[in-house]
Formats: C-alpha cells, sequence, structure tokens
C-alpha cells in the first residue's frame, strides 16, 4: 500500500479565540491553524475552493455588517493573528466562542451556529445577497486521511447532510440558514488519497456524526426541541 500523510496539526478542539474590534467593540476571532500540509475545500469568501490552505479563521462581525471589503477584511484579521500563507476565512454574525466540537473516530467537527433566520433550500421566490437577521451555521471538518478532489466535494455534501438531519431532529423545519459555510480539511496526499466521502464510506460516516453531534449541540439551545 502506497504511504499516506496523517494530520498531525493541532486539534480543532483546540482552536484559539482571539479578539478584534469592529464599529469601535471588540469581537471573538477564532483561529484553527493545523500548519502546511494541508488540503481544504471550502465555500468562504476567503480560501473558498480547493487547494493548499495553513489556517482557518471565523470571525464574529456585528450585526448588519456593511462592509464591501470582505476578502481584505479578512486577510487583514488573519494577519493581526500571526498567520502567514493561504488560509480559509470565514464570518457570522453568530457566536463563535459559542463553538461546539465533536469528534467520532478521528473526524472532528467545529461548528458556531445562528439560526434567527433558517429555511429550507428550495423555497419559491427569487434569492437575495442580504439577510434580514443574523443566520449562519459554519462547519470546520477535520479528517486525518488525504481525499482526492472528488472526495473532498463529497465529504461537503455529507457534511450538508448531517447538518439538516440534526436541524429537522430538533424541530427546525429548515435544511438551513441562508449564508451557511463549510471548510473540510485533510492532509495533502502522499501516494494514494481516500476516493470516497460519502455517509456510508468510512470517513464520511465518521464526518457525518461528528458534524451531526456539533450542529445538533450548536443548535439545541435557539431551538424547542420536539
Amino acid at each position: 500500500m502506497l504511504p499516506r500523510t496523517l494530520l498531525t496539526g493541532p486539534s480543532l478542539a483546540d482552536a484559539a479565540l482571539l479578539g478584534h474590534v469592529e464599529q469601535g467593540r471588540e469581537w471573538p476571532l477564532l483561529v484553527w491553524a493545523p500548519g502546511p500540509g494541508v488540503r481544504m475545500v471550502s465555500s468562504a469568501v476567503l480560501g473558498g475552493g480547493i487547494g493548499e490552505r495553513r489556517w482557518v479563521v471565523n470571525a464574529q462581525v456585528p450585526p448588519g455588517y456593511a462592509r464591501l471589503d470582505p476578502v481584505t477584511h479578512l486577510r487583514d484579521l488573519a494577519s493581526g493573528a500571526g498567520l502567514e500563507g493561504e488560509g480559509v476565512g470565514l464570518m457570522t454574525a453568530a457566536s463563535v466562542a459559542d463553538r461546539r466540537h465533536a469528534a467520532d473516530g478521528g473526524a472532528q467537527a467545529l461548528v458556531t451556529a445562528g439560526i434567527g433566520v433558517r429555511g429550507w433550500a428550495a423555497a419559491p421566490g427569487a434569492g437575495g445577497v442580504a439577510a434580514p437577521r443574523p443566520g449562519t451555521i459554519n462547519i470546520i471538518v477535520s479528517l486525518p486521511v488525504p481525499l482526492t478532489d472528488a472526495a473532498l466535494v463529497n465529504a461537503v455534501a455529507t457534511a450538508t447532510e448531517a447538518k439538516v438531519q440534526a436541524l429537522v431532529e430538533l424541530g427546525a423545519d429548515a435544511s438551513g440558514t441562508p449564508t451557511d459555510a463549510v471548510c473540510v480539511a485533510a492532509p495533502s496526499p502522499v501516494g494514494a488519497a481516500e476516493p470516497f466521502a460519502g455517509p456510508r464510506s468510512l470517513w464520511g460516516a465518521r464526518l457525518a456524526r461528528a458534524v451531526h453531534a456539533a450542529t445538533r449541540a450548536a443548535c439545541a439551545d435557539q431551538l424547542v426541541l420536539r
């Protein structure tokens, strides 16, 4: 069997909580820096797509955040936190201090959630750029084994399915919020890489259970349980 690189950087559970100032007030900044040798897939405004990434920041910003340069803003926040190289930048008006972590067989998930605005993805009517109230579920996933490009994309789908399962179980009657974002990290391949990350594959199943548990914990106090 060909060798595989394992992810040996800091655990998602050890993500640091720093701070930044916006509109004259200090807001929390969640920082995870596994270092080099990591590939990520993300829907984030900064560092989205698939590629080598060294860090992830999840910045809490004021409700009604009106800056038109979020990429520049996130880069400045990362630089201020001492981060170098390419990374992923997420934003949310939800509390990032209230993040929830879960792990299953080596798969880890870290979730921050604000569900003041939520609904079904296939709702009728035209879409819009802005939501009327804060509502974002940001999901960061770490796997200890490398994935192919296709499996990285599959992992995003699996994480999303697990998020929806948690919301439905909690009685949210929604598939998510208008601004949800996902980031999945895995080691850069050296030789073979896992070709599958669907919910019934070994690592997809573990990822799904971790995301489900972390999402459920992050959203439970914002909903009335069935």
